[in-house]
């Protein structure tokens, strides 16, 4: 996916329907010229509705579209009938959309399953008809109520890229060439800082046909929590995977210590993220022999399962896959 297209924040005006008015009419026919009320209902305005899409994986549709309004609703007429409901306006969006409130930055819902249809705005009722105030003292009432008004709401849509493993590590910690060599994802690498820009996801195969959703994300660096650098772009995507896979380079250092600034990183920014299962990967291990791999494992972060891999010998990756298959069903064993 080109970076350009990949647009995982956009701010809009969503305007539902008003809904329509409802009839005032009395029925006058020749065998009846004096007839009760019979005016129908207004039909409601149209809603805003998200409706999530597995086959979208941006909200490049609606970057530029900054004005989203519904239809108006009929209004009623007579003979009880009832008008016609405002056209809905349905937006396609991925899975892991977040709406929020822009005032209050309150979240209205989260899009999770394709097909989920939930009303972001919802549309004015339409007024009742004057056949609903007739009463014992007031056989012929000669009005009716009015459309409730549309809403005009401003709403941030933001996207969390849902993934089953999550790589996180500093810029250049090498998640981009693991992903392109274990699935066919063709992230962009190169050696320097912030080569991965947008999240890229990966499906990997693993034994007797099984598979897993492995999703690249933008390098975190130290104060991220506080937006420096991609900061909150790259904390916001993390948020939806289930398990945490740190990279680190074997010639860094202190891998604990930076693990411990990436782990603090995730806890000043959402502390439930350190409640999700973590691994991890100490890259460009085809550098070691085994003497030092022993002197290094003295020195890991404590409590926490890991394997020396590297993408480009294409070494410890069965390994890899194993251990994350493994933690991913854990808590179902």
């Amino acid at each position: 996916m080109a970076e350009q297209n990949f647009v995982d924040y956009v701010k809009i005006c969503c305007r539902s329907g008003a809904g329509g008015a409802g009839s005032s009419h009395l029925l006058r026919t020749k065998g009846n010229p004096k007839g009760g009320p019979d005016g129908g209902d207004g039909g409601r305005g149209g809603h805003v509705i998200l409706r999530g899409n597995e086959n979208v994986w941006t909200l490049l549709n609606l970057k530029y579209r900054k004005h989203v309004v519904a239809g108006r609703g009929g209004n009623g007429s007579e003979n009880h009938r009832t008008g016609k409901n405002g056209d809905d306006i349905v937006l396609d969006v991925p899975l892991g959309t977040v709406a929020k409130d822009v005032e209050t930055g309150e979240i209205n819902m989260e899009i999770t399953k394709h097909g989920e249809e939930r009303i972001l705005v919802e549309g004015g009722m339409g007024g009742l008809g004057n056949s609903h105030f007739k009463s014992s003292t007031n056989q012929t009432p000669r009005y009716s109520q009015p459309g409730q008004d549309g809403k005009e709401e401003w709403k941030i849509l933001e996207l969390k890229v849902l993934a089953d493993v999550g790589l996180v590590g500093f810029p250049n910690a090498g998640k981009s060439t693991l992903l392109s060599v274990v699935s066919a994802a063709k992230p962009k690498i190169a050696n320097y800082p912030f080569t991965t820009l947008v999240p890229n996801l990966g499906i990997v195969k693993y034994r007797d046909h099984r598979s897993f959703v492995m999703a690249d994300i933008p390098g975190i660096i130290e104060k991220a929590h506080e937006g420096k650098g991609l900061g909150h772009r790259f904390l916001r995507h993390i948020e939806r995977n289930s398990i945490l896979l740190f990279m680190i380079p074997c010639d860094t250092e202190s891998i604990k210590k930076e693990y411990e600034v990436l782990l603090n990183e995730l806890f000043q920014y959402n502390q439930e993220l350190l409640d999700k299962p973590r691994i991890l990967a100490i890259t460009k291990s085809d550098m070691l022999d085994e003497e030092l791999k022993g002197l290094l494992e003295k020195e890991l972060p404590d409590a926490i399962p890991y394997v020396f891999i590297s993408s480009v010998a294409q070494k410890g990756l069965d390994a890899l896959k194993d251990l994350i298959w493994k933690e991913m069903h854990a808590e179902q064993d």
